[in-house]
């Protein structure tokens, strides 16, 4: 672990896999003291956000460093969110040859299995959900990101798996579709998938 100062409010604490990331994150945010107001984890790091009038950076330098062993593998539980899913992507083929399958298998694999968030972002509600048990075969980006994405597509990348919240480019390899919401900014959690939630994908009809 590497911890890197952020300004004076903030620091970044580096790890070699995301695996490290997010055992520190749940180690962490199960015993933080006053003065961490937020933990923000992502695919290597975790940003710890500071208030300094209680804590500093050099004490937390030191929390931190010295509590590093409290991390676990398991993720903050955050509830089960289950997303209905019409799996008529464009990309099927390409993940299908990715995973050595049919298209209708990588649906049924995809469904079968159980989802995890690891962090968000890219975009507000954006989640990257990775597998809670064996890791599936990692599935290359396309060439050419596409100009539009549309709201609520399924698509995959590397070890992750994403939900697009709203319109906007993307280079994920496109599997499915969804109706559920991930994001409004009205709700009282605007992200339904937070770091923690465990997600189900169900096959529907069109």
């Amino acid at each position: 672990m590497r911890l890197l100062p952020c300004g004076d409010r903030a620091l970044l604490a580096e790890f070699a896999t995301l695996e490290a990331a997010l055992a520190a994150h749940a180690g962490w945010s199960s015993a933080a003291p006053a003065g961490i107001v937020e933990l923000v984890p992502a695919a290597r790091t975790v940003l710890v956000r500071l208030d300094p009038g209680v804590l500093g950076l050099g004490a937390a330098e030191q929390w931190l460093t010295a509590h590093a062993a409290i991390a676990t593998a398991a993720l903050p539980a955050a509830g089960l969110v289950t997303l209905p899913v019409v799996y008529d992507g464009d990309d099927l083929a390409v993940v299908a040859e990715a995973w050595g399958c049919s298209p209708h298998a990588v649906a049924d694999r995809h469904a079968a299995t159980a989802w995890v968030c690891a962090f968000i972002g890219f975009a507000p509600g954006f989640p990257y959900l990775v597998p809670a048990g064996a890791a599936l075969p990692p599935v290359p980006r396309r060439a050419t990101s596409r100009p539009q994405v549309p709201t609520g597509a399924v698509a995959l990348a590397a070890e992750y798996c994403g939900v697009y919240p709203r319109p906007s480019p993307g280079g994920w390899q496109l599997i499915g579709r969804t109706d559920a919401v991930l994001w409004d900014a009205d709700r009282a959690s605007p992200a339904l998938v937070t770091p923690g939630t465990r997600v189900r994908f169900t096959a529907v009809r069109p």
